[in-house]
């Protein structure tokens, strides 16, 4: 009997002691602000001024940024397979299968085939000049937009730093108008003013990593049409022999 009346007292001191400890953990967090309020309360206290023109300039370029990723990604197409499917509709149907295999794949590069394929009657140099123009025009497509992105990393911090003066010169010209030098008169003038820079500097970072990976899958997309015209030219080649 003793037994047991231990091991329930026991059970009972871990309960209360665990209760007690979730709550000093729960009351803990509650007067702790999680990371999204400070990054809230900090952007309010910025001012609606330059902070709204920032905030801005991050919706427009992740609004770039997605739509030119989405697009990037669905132009991109299995080079080697669909050059190995127009070789051998080359060798079993001649160009107008091969046109047909183009036709129903999606991308750049199967509209450059397309169009070398369409002028592939005409000669090899008449094709060869159609790949080259309509590579061009690929490539115009590509990088539709991606200077609008560039153009929001450049100003996002420019505004940042734009505030970051203007904020400075109001804390100057509060202490012309009173006379002495006081760190709690200037104090939340400066605050404002470095967190203009803090986040148009942060804007800037978040829509230079997707810039960046836009360009490098560009870059991918223009080496595979540039291989893929290459591979085009000897397969016409091949075919008039």
């Amino acid at each position: 009997m003793k037994k047991v009346t231990f091991t329930l007292a026991a059970a009972g001191m871990f309960v209360l002691g665990t209760t007690t400890a979730s709550a000093a953990m729960l009351q803990e967090e509650a007067a702790s602000p999680s990371f999204t309020q400070v990054l809230k309360e900090q952007f309010i206290q910025g001012g609606p001024a330059f902070m709204g023109i920032v905030l801005l300039c991050l919706i427009l370029g992740l609004a770039v940024a997605i739509e030119r990723i989405i697009y990037l990604n669905l132009a991109t197409t299995n080079t080697a397979k669909l050059k190995q499917q127009v070789e051998d509709a080359l060798a079993s149907g001649g160009v107008e299968a091969a046109k047909e295999v183009c036709r129903n794949t999606k991308g750049p590069v199967a509209s450059i085939y397309y169009q070398g394929l369409d002028r592939a009657g005409e000669g090899l140099e008449s094709a060869e000049k159609a790949v080259v123009a309509y590579g061009g025009v690929q490539m115009g497509q590509l990088e539709k937009n991606v200077s609008w992105l560039s153009l929001f990393i450049a100003i996002a911090p420019m505004l940042g730093f734009m505030g970051t003066v203007i904020g400075m010169i109001q804390a100057f010209q509060k202490i012309a108008a009173v006379g002495n030098l006081s760190a709690s008169l200037i104090a939340g003038d400066i605050q404002v003013a470095l967190l203009t820079t803090v986040f148009g500097l942060i804007v800037a970072i978040i829509l230079q990593i997707f810039y960046n990976y836009i360009i490098a899958k560009i870059d991918s997309i223009v080496n595979d049409m540039e291989d893929s015209s290459i591979a085009l030219i000897d397969m016409l080649a091949a075919h008039k022999k």
